[in-house]
């Protein structure tokens, strides 16, 4: 029996909150902040900065500095050696493994039960509310929803401590009812050696109605892929007949799009972009027509905005919520019940509208390159892309960028590292409308490239095929939420992936 019309009635109530984003934002993110600076007062953090005088956002960012995770580290070291209250009140036991970068350095993130309830798991629910709005004829819950996680291992040897991944602290942490609704099975999901877990994953579902699927794209399409050699099918349909949609988050959907096309090519699929970080849900995609996300503003977060050109410096300008401009880009600063206060979680996003608020990631505060002056993100990257593969009917499996500062003839250029699933009719084609896109969207691009003066046309250099898997497997980062740093300012990752690509 399809429950689907059974569940989306329980949905409606939570529905009228979220259109309250409408008309109420700057009310609801001011109780947030309250809320969190209450709650918070008595732990050590709060005591330090008074919280229980600070009666509004401007006594609150006049007090509190901006802080990365180098002015929280020795408060974490702390807290997974077993102390407590010392960022929030409840007790911490379970932190997040962050690989928002790729060096060796890792980052590990508290996560308490309240943002678990009130951020994480509600933002799951609220991803499946606000899809059934938009596909009223949806039947997502007649079938398993198949979760790709990571894995977690014990913290400092703490008893019911756990360190890992988020996507394996929230299945380790979730409701038992989800077990009957989600494949695979809670110890296929949290196997920790990556490509064996795809091995069981695929043996274990592919006679499952699987109708959604929810998980990194680079990753699931590894999964996807494993199933169709196994199945012998050449589409997900063929396996999943009543497959409809995919929750997606931790990287850009945009390089992947053209090959979910090809692994599955039923008219009726769905693809939804979700934004849950290891520091807090954040986002979800509220009209399939439009691939801005809504901010999700009632959670535990509170959010602030540094625009990019204020950065660097040692005070930077944060703006709340009602402050932002559309179109402008800004590095996210959150407060959140499980103690980051003010925080800087490195992504950088820009705004489409205003009332709800609806935005779209633009990269991040550290993957970008300017080493010439010419502010290349993310979102220029993968727009020229996306050009260059429609033009010349090319795929990127894979791709990662930095610059070139000066070779023997004294020219300075950008370097692209690019993995083809497709290769394209011309490289000196794709290559060509890829730096002239980069132009179109970039005008600090566009200046520095002048005339070649500052700035040569970029290189291509071709990858083997599994590059880019076998340097996240030389550094132990496969599967999970691990990523290909997509710009970087330095050659560091790029010289490893060019001694790679030679053997």
């Amino acid at each position: 029996m399809d429950v689907t019309k059974i569940i989306k009635p329980i949905f409606n109530s939570r529905l009228k909150e979220i259109d309250l984003y409408n008309t109420q934002p700057g009310e609801i993110q001011q109780r947030v902040l309250m809320n969190l600076l209450q709650k918070a007062a008595n732990t050590e953090w709060g005591k330090k900065y008074d919280y229980k005088s600070i009666n509004n956002y401007d006594e609150y960012k006049e007090r509190i500095p901006i802080q990365t995770y180098e002015n929280v580290k020795s408060y974490v070291e702390r807290l997974r050696n077993g102390e407590q209250n010392l960022l929030w009140p409840s007790e911490i036991r379970w932190f997040a493994k962050s690989s928002g970068t790729t060096n060796d350095k890792s980052k590990f993130l508290p996560v308490s039960k309240e943002s678990l309830a009130d951020t994480h798991y509600r933002g799951g629910k609220d991803a499946a509310a606000l899809y059934l709005r938009q596909n009223p004829q949806s039947n997502v819950f007649w079938g398993k929803g198949l979760i790709l996680g990571g894995s977690h291992r014990p913290n400092h040897n703490s008893k019911h401590s756990l360190v890992g991944d988020l996507s394996a602290i929230l299945i380790e942490n979730g409701s038992p009812v989800v077990d009957f609704v989600r494949v695979p099975s809670k110890k296929i999901a949290l196997m920790d050696e990556w490509e064996s877990k795809i091995e069981a994953i695929a043996n274990n579902t592919i006679s499952t109605n699987v109708t959604s699927l929810s998980g990194v794209p680079s990753w699931m399409l590894v999964l996807i892929k494993r199933v169709l050699e196994k199945t012998g099918k050449t589409s997900l349909e063929e396996v999943w007949p009543n497959l409809e949609v995919f929750f997606h988050g931790g990287v850009a959907f945009t390089p992947y799009r053209e090959q979910y096309k090809q692994v599955i090519q039923s008219s009726r699929m769905h693809y939804v972009e979700t934004y849950n970080a290891s520091e807090g849900y954040f986002g979800t995609q509220s009209d399939l027509s439009d691939p801005a996300m809504l901010l999700m503003i009632d959670y535990g977060v509170f959010y602030e905005f540094i625009p990019m050109e204020e950065v660097d410096k040692e005070n930077p300008k944060a703006y709340c919520l009602e402050e932002i401009e559309v179109g402008k880009n800004y590095a996210i600063v959150i407060s959140t019940s499980c103690g980051l206060w003010r925080y800087m979680i490195g992504d950088t996003v820009k705004f489409t509208s205003k009332y709800p608020y609806k935005f779209v990631i633009t990269g991040r505060t550290k993957h970008f390159i300017n080493a010439f002056g010419e502010e290349l993100i993310v979102d220029n990257a993968e727009k020229g892309l996306a050009k260059a593969c429609a033009a010349t009917g090319a795929l990127v499996a894979d791709y990662s960028a930095a610059p070139v500062f000066m070779d023997e003839n004294a020219k300075c250029r950008h370097q692209w590292m690019i993995e083809f699933a497709k290769m394209p009719d011309s490289i000196t084609n794709f290559s060509s409308i890829l730096d002239q896109t980069l132009k179109e969207v970039n005008s600090d691009y566009e200046a520095k490239r002048w005339k070649d003066i500052a700035l040569q046309p970029l290189e291509i250099v071709v990858a083997r095929k599994g590059l880019f898997h076998d340097w996240l497997a030389a550094k132990g980062k496969l599967g999970g939420q691990h990523k290909i740093p997509r710009l970087s300012n330095t050659r560091e990752y790029i010289e490893e992936m060019m001694t790679l690509n030679k053997d």
